[in-house]
């Protein structure tokens, strides 16, 4: 057995449309309704280019296979960030500050690394690493 890669950041929200938008608008993820049984209503997936849904983005009262509680908007417990292998970093970037969004660059020359960093809606830190900066 051996993990392949992520599949999957599951952000649990009372702002559904709003984290959609925010992830359409900065990182050009589609938005897409959740499969059955989930509903527009309380589950929107968000896809990468490649077809994959890597964010879901459920409602406060979505109904869960293991539930558990969480705190929309609160920091995001044990887990400190989700990170994302992105390209197009000029762009991003600009969305960023288009967005007003806070976020903080730095780069780890010796990797040709470079990331942003920036919170979601719900206060989910996001590390957007761009390699072979």
């Amino acid at each position: 057995m051996h993990v392949n890669a992520l599949d999957h950041v599951n952000i649990i929200t009372d702002k559904l449309g709003e984290t959609a938008d925010f992830y359409a608008a900065l990182l050009n993820l589609e938005r897409r309704d959740a499969p059955a049984p989930l509903t527009p209503a309380n589950a929107q997936w968000m896809y990468d280019a490649g077809g994959k849904a890597i964010v879901h983005i459920n409602s406060v009262d979505c109904p869960r296979a293991f539930d558990r509680t969480v705190e929309p908007g609160a920091l995001t417990g044990a887990i400190h960030h989700v990170a994302l292998n992105c390209s197009g970093y000029d762009e991003v970037t600009h969305r960023i500050e288009a967005m007003g969004l806070p976020h903080q660059i730095n780069t780890v020359e010796s990797i040709g690394l470079r990331q942003i960093f920036t919170t979601d809606p719900n206060n989910v830190l996001l590390e957007l690493n761009f390699f072979g900066a």
